[in-house]
């Protein structure tokens, strides 16, 4: 499945070529629905993602905290958003990573639009 559709500027299309991409990086973070599962991540990052087979960019990516990078990886923000969790992000953290401002900025910017 290669996608054949113009891309959206700024946009990470997944297809089924991203989804296999992903696919390890994804793997990994559905996981997380286990608490056993997070805990084994925390104590050791690196041998949990050697364990699911993440490529050298997907590990940059997650050692980052940059999620834009993972998404770019083949991550899925569904999935995704469990290890955001896990790493402390927030929804604002991960807002102002996808509009390129800071959380500050992107919070006032949440405020303003509510106005």
């Amino acid at each position: 499945m290669t996608n054949t559709q113009e891309p959206i500027f700024g946009t990470t299309f997944f297809d089924g070529e991203m989804a296999m991409k992903g696919y390890g990086l994804n793997k990994m973070c559905y996981s997380f629905n286990k608490a056993e599962n997070r805990e084994e991540f925390l104590r050791d990052e690196e041998a949990y993602y050697d364990k699911f087979g993440l490529s050298e960019a997907q590990k940059e990516a997650c050692r980052k905290r940059i999620v834009l990078d993972m998404i770019a990886e083949g991550g899925n923000i569904y999935y995704l958003a469990k290890l955001a969790g896990i790493l402390g992000l927030s929804v604002q953290d991960v807002g102002a990573q996808m509009t390129g401002k800071t959380v500050e900025d992107f919070k006032q910017m949440l405020v303003d639009a509510g106005k």
